[in-house]
């Protein structure tokens, strides 16, 4: 299992999935093992998924400080293993939480990311989190599913932070586009991936600079993909449009029928969509710069 090693002396585990050029993946939950993103709806036919466990989490250490797991703390573990893959500049992906951390990183390091991937992903870093009523408009557009009544309160009770361990697991179908036997496998490996302290600890206060980050991507040159899920909360897909707002060239990606995990639900659309956008991101030649400028459908 190969590993590195961080500024702090933590040790953290990375994995590689599929063939080709690398493919930066920072996990969420917050704070999940990276094994829960699998191959990204069979994104290994075009990419090397570099997966990094961040600290504490999957097969990496847990740091010395617990003070690290705050999300900001965590950006040079990135930055190290950029360097540790001897890349002079990346594509970077993110899911969920993880977007935040890719986020602090591209404000402290902009010249590194080629391009920027974000899946369902969150935006507290630049002043957009998802608000309760999020929750219910998007809670609104499963009425008709079968499991709708009993999970709804639970699902509520998450949101107004009155949840028992048994609501979270009751209000599962919500995060998926179906609530069938694949979304029942991975949604059963939740809790054995993640680290309970360092998410309670991930977004603490002092974590976030919207202003400042705002400021950087908004002079921002790199590409970047929003993907949001079509009956997902978080985000809606109006409030990752607004995220996609803030970058001078990012393109949005709707994905239907998708919840927050498309590589459950939607496997072919999420692999074709990234597939895509990092072709274009490339620009087709071997060094991944532009031969020509290119318009972003879909900003």
């Amino acid at each position: 299992m190969p590993t590195l090693i961080t500024p702090d002396r933590t040790r953290l585990a990375h994995h590689a999935r599929g063939e080709g050029e690398p493919l930066l993946c920072l996990p969420g939950g917050p704070m999940r093992a990276s094994a829960y993103l699998g191959d990204l709806g069979g994104l290994t036919r075009h990419r090397r998924l570099c997966l990094l466990d961040l600290r504490g989490t999957g097969d990496s250490e847990s740091p010395a400080d617990p003070a690290t797991y705050r999300c900001d703390r965590q950006v040079e573990d990135v930055e190290a293993f950029r360097a540790h893959l001897g890349l002079d500049r990346v594509d970077l992906l993110a899911h969920s939480a993880g977007c935040d951390l890719a986020l602090l990183y591209a404000v402290r390091h902009p010249g590194r990311v080629r391009s920027l991937t974000m899946v369902t992903g969150r935006a507290r870093a630049l002043g957009i989190d998802f608000a309760p009523e999020h929750r219910a408009e998007a809670a609104a557009l499963r009425k008709a599913e079968p499991w709708f009544e009993s999970a709804y309160d639970a699902y509520t009770r998450i949101w107004d932070g009155t949840a028992t361990d048994a609501d979270e697991d009751v209000a599962l179908p919500f995060f998926y586009g179906r609530w069938d036997a694949a979304a029942r496998a991975h949604a059963a490996s939740e809790v054995e991936q993640c680290n309970e302290e360092a998410a309670e600890r991930y977004a603490g206060p002092g974590a976030f600079r919207p202003a400042e980050a705002r400021a950087v991507v908004a002079a921002w040159d790199a590409r970047v993909l929003i993907v949001a899920g079509e009956l997902d909360s978080g985000p809606l897909p109006r409030v990752a449009a607004a995220v996609a707002e803030l970058f001078p060239r990012a393109e949005l990606a709707v994905l239907p029928g998708a919840g927050h995990f498309p590589w459950v639900d939607a496997p072919d659309a999420l692999r074709e969509t990234i597939a895509r956008f990092l072709d274009r991101a490339d620009g087709g030649r071997p060094d991944g710069s532009d031969d020509e400028e290119r318009e972003s459908p879909g900003a």
